[in-house]
């Protein structure tokens, strides 16, 4: 998986589907390329786990601008309540040192932003002072033969592939978060940012990190047991000092066997755990994550080191060519 269901047990984080982070994205807009594209997806198997987003959350996009793993610009979603009417929602930008904290401030973007919860095919989109805002419902993006993973039978081990490949995500939903402006008003005038995100719940009166994604696949392949939790806990400033050591030693292991020296070399580049992404480069994963992007056999070959290695599924069909380019909902 991505980072579906990444806290231990296949559990969401905070065992709330709602601020359960499954995927994020990063990429050029293929209907205007002087506009750019965020993406943050949550709520896996949408909408049996939950049929609204959290009231009690802060949705959080997180620009890194100059190459520190700190927020330099951070975008942040808070949604009324729909037990009080039609959902809405509220985009907030912070930039400087509101971004780096855990707060919802910043000058609002978007205000009343209807949502759309039901599986309608013409999504509902809002347009502020040069940004395209939609959140709701959508088919969810990502591919991956979770059963083969699993080491499921037939499969008898983490990487035991077969051709064809079965998709467990092919007819799935999340529910999307998606934000476009041009490309320096979206992220700021250098080309070469960092982008993760992350959901905040209160607790005890303080903003409290539950959930965070920059890469994918990170969370649910490299850490195991309380590990999870944690690592969904901390800022990608500390990525390194507390889980450098224990992501080598899986690099290591079986199944991706990788000498030390080449295991050490992976973990540096996968840690901070920030999705790299250079806007004027129209380029895909690993240069941010476009929708139709294979990120998992992309990252198959760079920890095995094979070529050729890849789970024999591939990009879904209902991407959309314009806003919000994700799919009509299952």
């Amino acid at each position: 998986m991505a980072d579906h269901l990444d806290a231990p047990g296949l559990m969401s984080p905070n065992m709330d589907a709602r601020i359960d982070v499954t995927d994020i994205y990063a990429f050029q807009a293929p209907d205007d390329p002087t506009r750019a594209v965020l993406i943050l997806n949550v709520n896996p198997l949408a909408p049996t786990l939950a049929t609204a987003f959290s009231p009690d959350a802060i949705y959080e996009l997180k620009i890194d601008t100059n190459g520190d793993a700190v927020a330099d610009i951070a975008y942040r979603v808070r949604f009324s309540d729909p037990a009080l009417g039609p959902q809405t929602a509220m985009v907030h930008r912070a930039t400087g040192a509101a971004a780096a904290g855990a707060n919802d401030g910043g000058p609002i973007i978007v205000n009343g932003a209807l949502v759309d919860l039901a599986k309608t095919s013409t999504p509902t989109i809002t347009s502020s002072g040069g940004y395209k805002f939609y959140a709701g419902i959508r088919s969810d993006p990502f591919f991956f033969d979770l059963a083969a993973f699993l080491g499921l039978a037939p499969h008898a081990h983490p990487l035991d592939f077969t051709d064809p490949g079965s998709d467990f995500f092919i007819d799935k939903n999340v529910f999307s978060m998606v934000l476009s402006a041009t490309k320096s008003q979206l992220l700021g005038p250098n080309a070469r940012v960092g982008y993760w995100a992350r959901c905040l719940v209160l607790v005890d009166g303080i903003w409290t990190q539950k959930d965070r994604m920059g890469r994918p696949a990170i969370n649910t392949v490299f850490n195991h047991g309380a590990d999870k939790n944690t690592f969904n806990s901390i800022p990608p400033t500390e990525d390194r000092s507390l889980f450098l050591d224990k992501f080598i030693a899986v690099l290591e292991g079986a199944p991706f066997n990788r000498d030390a020296a080449t295991a050490t070399t992976l973990a540096s580049v996968l840690l901070p755990d920030i999705l790299t992404y250079d806007y004027a480069n129209a380029g895909g994963f690993l240069n941010g994550r476009r929708l139709e992007d294979d990120v998992i056999d992309a990252e198959l070959q760079l920890l095995t080191g094979s070529a050729t290695i890849s789970d024999f599924v591939g990009p879904h069909t209902d991407y959309l060519s314009v806003f919000p380019y994700i799919g009509t909902p299952h």
